[in-house]
């Protein structure tokens, strides 16, 4: 290889190295961008109501027992001390259903926007009190305080409504804080006494807002969740997937069933309030997430990710005009071209934030397909050529959306793009003899 071929190589390889510089100063941009966004978000929650997770209704019925310790005295006599401790009996739903319609509300601040929600939710089911309480024999060691229903509100902010249980045939009213631990922030409500062997039917309505996402603790013995809402873009989450959905431009629909041989809940939850190892119980949860599909620095962040591929191609198509039509390019003249490639990022996250990612990038990708096409006309010293290499920064840009757009076969049409490229640039310099590059005279080679 010939001295000066060589060297137009490395300051190629130079170049594309130093432009490495402000594409990575615009992904900072995006990053930043992206990070006050959430933050936004964050301060739009905090004003209002963050994301919402219902845990319960947990029966709970508090005791003081009495224990007795046998041990000898100072006169070696055996004796019996008794003493007191006070604890509680924990009973799950047998029956547990929620009933959820979810209409959806956009908040903005400045250019920044979050999605809240507003959930009515009828939640109904039963308890079953086993006999005796569970304890047996020993019920008589116990002395039973009057039952209450605790029900677990991740963000208690976000109650809209007063809240009343219907109890088999009485109406109870609900009373701040959960008084169970393992439930964490909420409500309870106070019942009195309950008789064992006995099945209670209870009835909710839960008028509750929240931020982004909404999650359900499948506490019953057999737990069902419908949940309806006006946003069509649902990420389902959580550790069970819906067993039926519908989704369409004007919202979706969902149904989740679980049971204990699936969730292992009533051991998951007897770890939390007994032991306080609560972490498989909490992270237990089914629920959905309203995402927005619209996210420009996302988009923004993968389609910068490519900007050196374009660099490396588009340098690529004018060393092919410069072997097969003898043309010189100025080290120069390729530093601009890329630099008006990488300054196309900056225009689409700048114009995403306030027209739409789609829209952003068209006008971003036009104003760079311009500017080169015009530039190269003179570079190339042929408005047809130039016609030519604008057609295919135009086609490159056009395959970017479509990856962007494509994720789940983005890797499939990236590798058949590269390799469409890598065997066109093969069958177009096929016939080169790059030892005699130089040489004046006839091109080496022909398309």
């Amino acid at each position: 290889m010939k001295k000066p071929l060589l060297f137009k190589l490395l300051t190629i390889g130079l170049l594309m190295l130093l432009l490495l510089i402000p594409i990575s100063m615009i992904g900072n941009s995006i990053e930043e961008r992206q990070r006050y966004s959430e933050s936004v978000v964050q301060d739009i929650a905090k004003s209002s109501s963050y994301s919402q997770t219902l845990t319960g209704p947990v029966l709970v019925i508090p005791y003081i027992k009495t224990e007795r310790i046998a041990h000898l005295n100072e006169n070696k006599e055996r004796v019996i001390e008794e003493k007191q401790v006070r604890g509680k009996l924990h009973f799950l739903p047998e029956l547990l259903r929620v009933d959820t319609s979810m209409n959806t509300e956009l908040r903005k601040r400045g250019i920044y926007r979050a999605h809240l929600y507003h959930a009515l939710n009828n939640i109904d089911g039963n308890f079953v009190v086993p006999d005796q309480f569970g304890l047996g024999d020993a019920l008589s060691d116990y002395q039973l305080q009057p039952a209450y229903i605790a029900l677990g509100i991740s963000d208690i902010r976000g109650i809209e409504n007063s809240l009343s249980l219907q109890w088999n045939q009485a109406t109870f009213p609900a009373a701040p804080g959960s008084q169970l631990s393992a439930l964490g922030n909420g409500v309870h409500i106070k019942l009195g006494a309950v008789a064992a062997g006995k099945r209670y039917d209870f009835s909710l309505a839960l008028q509750l807002q929240g931020t982004g996402q909404f999650n359900l603790v499948p506490i019953g013995k057999e737990t069902h969740l419908n949940l309806g809402s006006d946003w069509p873009h649902p990420s389902f989450i959580g550790d069970y997937l819906p067993v039926e959905r519908s989704i369409n431009q004007n919202g979706f629909t969902a149904r989740w069933q679980t049971s204990f041989f699936s969730t292992n809940m009533a051991e998951l939850f007897s770890h939390c309030a007994n032991k306080r190892e609560c972490g498989a119980f909490a992270q237990s949860q089914l629920g959905v997430n309203l995402i927005d599909p619209i996210n420009q620095y996302v988009k923004s962040d993968r389609a910068i990710k490519y900007a050196l591929l374009f660099i490396a191609l588009t340098f690529a198509g004018f060393f092919l005009f410069e072997i097969l039509k003898r043309l010189q390019v100025h080290p120069i003249q390729y530093a601009l071209v890329g630099l008006s490639l990488a300054f196309f990022y900056l225009l689409l996250i700048s114009l995403s934030e306030h027209l739409g990612f789609a829209l952003a990038y068209g006008i971003s990708a036009t104003a760079c397909i311009s500017l080169i096409g015009f530039y190269v006309s003179y570079v190339l010293h042929s408005v047809g050529r130039a016609l030519g290499f604008t057609f295919a920064i135009a086609l490159l840009y056009a395959l970017l959306y479509g990856l962007l757009s494509a994720e789940d076969y983005a890797l499939l049409m990236g590798s058949l793009l590269l390799f469409s490229l890598l065997g066109a640039f093969m069958a177009l310099t096929r016939n080169v003899d790059w030892y005699n590059l130089n040489n004046a005279g006839k091109p080496a080679g022909e398309v």
